[in-house]
């Protein structure tokens, strides 16, 4: 799974509304990140590196195991394959943007 295909799904899941009322950024390194600004009107999905009240840190490979559903969120960051700063209140919300 590529930055583009991850950016392009959260965006048609997301939406105009997220539901979070917070920002968010998934940072794969090197690859790149995903930021969802659901703190405007419609929510911005993009490729911003800019401060967000969380940020989660993964490689595109682990994030494309836990979206297809074969490495659970929980299992990846016991493992030390996920790594959150920020609200952590606001991961819990994440269904409907990671599917």
């Amino acid at each position: 799974m590529t930055l583009e295909e991850i950016t392009e799904g959260m965006r048609a899941r997301v939406g105009d509304d997220a539901g979070l009322s917070k920002s968010v950024k998934f940072d794969f390194g090197d690859d790149g990140v995903v930021r969802i600004d659901d703190t405007q009107s419609p929510t911005v999905v993009d490729n911003t590196p800019a401060d967000t009240d969380t940020t989660i840190a993964t490689s595109l490979d682990t994030f494309s195991q836990i979206s297809t559903g074969a490495v659970s969120p929980q299992v990846a960051m016991m493992k030390g394959d996920i790594k959150i700063s920020g609200d952590l209140g606001l991961v819990m919300q994440l269904n409907k943007v990671l599917g």
